[in-house]
């Protein structure tokens, strides 16, 4: 007759075998809060990577365009951009005012072109010298006028007005128009972006210059110390950026995203006593 022991043993065997097993599933190895704060900071990591590892403003393929030219001194070439000193901000005289197409309501302002003159062994000058500008200008449409025949910044037509120095370093200025090639390069400046700000204590206006790279900034935000939270600013005009969220007694800092979708973060660029008119430098695009 078999022992009535056995069935027990066995039942009592299998039991030792499964239990340790059944803990080491369960046990998880992570609290929850420790899993949760695992997940999220892993999610944000690979999701700000890629913004660090963004290329720099690479020069862009060559296009057809022409090229005018007008008088005037420095101080009239700020213009649509909103400039209020190209000379001292660093523009010098190599600036343009761009057709409609290229000016994009104003979001141009600041990029930097490299032109020359082409196909016209008449009026170029020899060796067809190229040379960097800045648009700094609107040069608006005449609807009045052919496109071919004095219309030359009517849509859809890429052209550029420039100072008439400028204009002679690439043809005769008897030429009057020229066709040229040109293409975005990536702009070469001194020392971090500058923050002019202006306005009063119920509205601001911020006009941001001397931006590397891209050049051109399609966003910018603004952030206090202590009651100011993260605001989005709007395009005032040109390079203008304008709020009515209230900035005085706040350290600032600014977010600008270029067109290239390049950030950079200034931050605590102003004091907290930071008056209107003045200037402020931030950090700038490597």
């Amino acid at each position: 007759m078999a022992s009535p022991l056995k069935p027990v043993l066995a039942a009592l065997l299998l039991l030792t075998i499964a239990v340790p097993h059944c803990q080491a599933i369960s046990k998880p190895s992570l609290s929850g809060k420790q899993a949760i704060h695992h997940a999220i900071g892993r999610q944000a990591h690979d999701f700000d990577l890629p913004k660090s590892h963004k290329p720099k403003f690479q020069p862009a393929p060559w296009k057809q365009a022409h090229a005018t030219f007008y008088e005037g001194g420095s101080g009239t070439f700020g213009g649509a951009c909103n400039y209020k000193d190209v000379a001292g901000q660093g523009y010098g005289m190599n600036t343009a005012a761009l057709s409609s197409v290229l000016f994009k309501n104003g979001q141009a302002c600041g990029a930097c072109f490299e032109i020359k003159c082409a196909d016209n062994p008449q009026w170029c000058k020899p060796g067809q010298p190229s040379l960097i500008v800045t648009a700094t200008d609107h040069c608006p449409p005449n609807p009045s006028l052919p496109n071919d025949n004095g219309g030359w910044c009517n849509v859809p037509r890429e052209h550029f007005d420039v100072a008439k120095p400028v204009f002679s370093q690439l043809a005769e200025y008897k030429a009057g128009i020229i066709p040229i090639h040109y293409r975005r390069v990536p702009c070469k400046k001194q020392g971090g972006i500058r923050f002019t700000i202006l306005g009063n204590p119920w509205f601001y206006q911020v006009i941001v210059w001397n931006v590397k790279g891209a050049g051109d900034i399609v966003s910018v935000q603004v952030k206090g110390d202590d009651k100011l939270k993260w605001t989005q600013m709007e395009r005032d005009w040109g390079a203008t950026w304008k709020t009515s969220a209230i900035l005085l007694g706040e350290s600032l800092t600014f977010r600008v995203r270029a067109s290239d979708k390049r950030y950079s973060t200034s931050w605590h660029v102003t004091p907290k006593n930071w008056q209107f008119g003045q200037t402020y430098e931030g950090k700038n695009f490597n």
